[in-house]
């Protein structure tokens, strides 16, 4: 169970460790093995530490980054771009952030026929 709760988004190993514990839970106990109760009482202890999971997680994020982005600030404008937020070198690697290579252009010669 407890890297099977780290699968949620927003809990690590050391929130899912502190969870378990909370709901009187062992460590070793298979996730296809939970009962209804050990799972809701899973949900409760979630809800009672008041931490933020999946959707609320994500949604708090997005405005964050949305909020940078209004401000106009440094890191705001980064994120405008697409590009890399905390330092990082762009003139080589940051291709994850920036995608894939665009390519030069191919320039041709062209043929004058003069007189």
């Amino acid at each position: 169970m407890e890297f099977a709760l780290t699968y949620i988004n927003g809990i690590g190993r050391t929130k899912a460790r502190q969870v378990l514990a909370s709901a009187g839970i062992s460590f070793d106990k298979r996730s296809d093995a939970l009962e209804d109760a050990e799972s809701r009482r899973i949900r409760e202890v979630i809800e009672q530490m008041g931490l933020k999971i999946e959707g609320d997680l994500q949604r708090d994020i997005t405005m964050n980054i949305k909020r940078l982005m209004d401000l106009g600030c440094y890191r705001g404008l980064r994120h405008r771009r697409s590009l890399p937020v905390r330092g990082q070198r762009t003139k080589t690697n940051a291709r994850t952030r920036k995608g894939p290579r665009k390519g030069q252009m191919i320039k041709r010669k062209v043929e004058t026929t003069g007189a």
